[in-house]
């Protein structure tokens, strides 16, 4: 089964990975939960009524400032833009917005595979090489026992697909490279929320 990530996981994902002096930090969306899993925030406003358009757009608002003041916004955007097709209001931006954005970088996002995810597999199932590869990339600091536990697979088999993806890269590890940087995706989400852009500084 595909579908979109959600904020939580997303969140579960940006502080797993983050630097050490974030590792602490808890994000904002945490913090103001029931403000963020708003059915209507959730959603989308267009099949509703006046009412609830203004409501929602109150909420937006709202969670753009709680967004803007997050420590983990830059890290928030860049994966909700280029790692992860995540559902309902993140980053500061829409679910549109961050189609947008793509679309302007260039890049694609997967529909997540929740099967792969929940460790969900079939007996005697093929593994599918772009598949460890992908989840390597999107999961760099998770050890191999986990991401062989993620594909219901052995150890030894994740271990062959990644020497054979370094004997000889993919286009899909090549596509990997060329993400955009998390300054290319500010500037891109300046552009289409016509927010002034906060580029992260250089490393």
């Amino acid at each position: 089964m595909r579908g979109q990530l959600r904020r939580r996981d997303l969140m579960e994902t940006t502080m797993a990975t983050n630097s050490s002096e974030h590792r602490s930090v808890t994000p904002r969306c945490v913090t103001f939960g029931d403000l963020f899993q708003n059915p209507l925030l959730e959603g989308h406003p267009a099949a509703v009524g006046a009412d609830d358009r203004r409501r929602y757009e109150q909420l937006e608002r709202s969670a753009e400032a709680v967004c803007q003041s997050c420590p983990l916004l830059t890290d928030c955007l860049y994966r909700s833009v280029v790692d992860h097709d995540v559902a309902g209001y993140v980053a500061a931006s829409t679910p549109r917005q961050r189609s947008a954005i793509r679309r302007r970088l260039g890049v694609t996002v997967e529909p997540e595979d929740f099967d792969t995810l929940a460790g969900v597999t079939r007996r005697h199932r093929q593994i599918d090489h772009h598949e460890v590869v992908r989840l390597r990339s999107a999961n760099p600091h998770e050890s191999l026992e986990c991401l062989a536990q993620r594909l219901g697979c052995s150890l030894s088999t994740v271990k062959r697909h990644l020497r054979r993806e370094r004997r000889s890269p993919s286009t899909t590890a090549a596509a990997a490279r060329r993400h955009p940087t998390p300054a290319d995706v500010w500037d891109a989400y300046a552009e289409v929320t016509g927010s002034p852009s906060r580029r992260p500084a250089a490393a």
